[in-house]
């Protein structure tokens, strides 16, 4: 008995302790919820005081743009397009100063391959006819060469064969012209013309030391057209025998990628350089003969000459034509007189009109065509470059340069249609019915340098 009152001792103390846990944590969570609510209404109160919401009229604030973007499109385009312009100008004006560092060179190989161009068929077709590559090639090249040469000595010759006689023409024809501007309607006096006459000489006799320093300069002249002369030689020679290789070699410089691009172009280039000669060759001997023709049975002294020197100059596309022409009519007028002059300028005329209209457009074709703007500025800079011979290979620099870009636009359409996924199923069917059968491959395509 002793022992029960200790037993319900401890229960009753342990249910006393948990009834103080369970008020503990009531007491805990009331005041919890207490705490809760005053402190939601305090903060509601200071926003409500301290913070007021904004009006209905303020507008939202964006956020700042990307810089990029706020730049306008064309303004990027051409930003994009700027600079790399920029680079193809720097690069272009480098190529300029090396080929002018290396000017003669690069003249000597255009010309050589300029003739190159006019020899070639020949070799051609002495190589059909059975004659081996290396004896077509001296035989032509002999036989170029040495033409060449005799019509420059042709006329030299018959420079210094008429000079005497030309400068007694020329002394009397000023006289006539002097006479004429004296009765013309134009009241020339004698005075006027004694003036002009002593500003002349005024002008020669001032300028006698920059006439002897060009004189002396002459020498150094004459060594470079004879080394310019000599490469030119050996490029043609090299070129008409081994042109093909050459391509070939110069074909494995370019990039694989670019590579089927240029070797598609440049048979087409060869083509249209080819052509251009040829053309220009045969225009220039019409101009030639008939301008000559005119200008002999006019009674105009050197009229050999003269057409040697009209076939020379139409190399240089309209200016050469212009200047060759003028110097004939002034060579008819201190002469022969104005008569002569005059009908001699109506024979000029009328065979460049007949050549610009008729002989160009039907011998030069469309595949050497260049707008006669571009020809005119070509020349110019050509001339302005690197003097007569930039003038001589402007125009056609121009139109190979046409064909080239023409061919590889063309490439890279083709290309680029053939990179394109095919359509399948009933389109495909569409699509082959519709396609035109593609053009077959013409032998002349497959001709080059050779």
């Amino acid at each position: 008995m002793s022992r029960v009152p200790g037993w319900l001792g401890r229960i009753g103390a342990g249910l006393s302790e948990m009834g103080e846990r369970l008020n503990e944590q009531r007491r805990d969570h009331d005041a919890g919820s207490d705490a809760d609510e005053p402190q939601d209404s305090v903060s509601g109160e200071q926003e409500h005081d301290h913070v007021p919401p904004p009006p209905a009229y303020a507008p939202d604030i964006a956020a700042r743009p990307d810089p990029v973007a706020s730049i306008p499109w064309g303004m990027r385009v051409a930003a994009e397009a700027g600079w790399r312009l920029l680079v193809l100008a720097g690069t272009l004006w480098v190529l300029m100063k090396v080929i002018s560092a290396v000017q003669l060179v690069v003249l000597a190989f255009v010309a050589a391959l300029l003739i190159t161009a006019l020899l070639q068929p020949t070799v051609a077709r002495l190589k059909r006819a059975g004659l081996p590559r290396g004896l077509a090639t001296a035989v032509t090249a002999i036989l170029g060469f040495v033409i060449m040469g005799l019509v420059g000595w042709f006329v030299v010759w018959q420079v210094m064969e008429n000079a005497n006689e030309l400068s007694g023409q020329i002394q009397d024809g000023i006289e006539d012209l002097r006479k004429w501007l004296l009765n013309s309607p134009f009241h020339v006096t004698e005075d006027q013309i004694n003036d002009i006459a002593k500003t002349l000489r005024d002008a020669v006799g001032a300028n006698t030391e920059e006439l002897t320093s060009a004189g002396l300069e002459g020498v150094t002249v004459i060594v470079e057209a004879l080394t310019g002369i000599l490469l030119a030689m050996f490029s043609t020679l090299f070129l008409l025998y081994d042109g093909k290789r050459i391509w070939q070699w110069f074909l494995k410089l370019v990039p694989a990628q670019a590579r089927p691009g240029i070797a598609g172009a440049g048979p087409r280039a060869w083509r249209t350089l080819t052509a251009y000669v040829r053309g220009t060759v045969i225009v220039a001997l019409i101009d030639a003969i008939f301008i000559g023709l005119g200008i002999y049975f006019l009674g105009v002294p050197m009229a050999v000459p003269l057409a040697v020197i009209i076939f020379l100059a139409a190399f240089v596309p309209l200016v050469g034509a212009v200047v060759s022409g003028a110097l004939a009519v002034v060579v008819a007028l201190v002469t022969q007189g104005v008569f002569t002059a005059v009908m001699a300028l109506v024979v000029v005329l009328a065979v460049q009109q007949i050549e610009g209209h008729i002989l160009q457009p039907f011998i030069l074709g469309r595949a050497v065509r260049v707008h006669p703007l571009a020809v005119i500025l070509s020349v110019a800079a050509g001339g302005m470059i690197a003097g007569v011979g930039g003038a001589v290979v402007a125009v056609p620099l121009v139109a190979v340069t046409n064909t080239v870009v023409g061919y590889l636009r063309s490439h890279a359409r083709e290309a680029a249609l053939k990179q394109a996924p095919q359509p399948r199923g009933a389109t495909a069917m569409d699509t082959a019915s519709t396609e035109p059968p593609a053009p077959e491959p013409s032998s002349s395509s497959t001709n080059h340098l050779s």
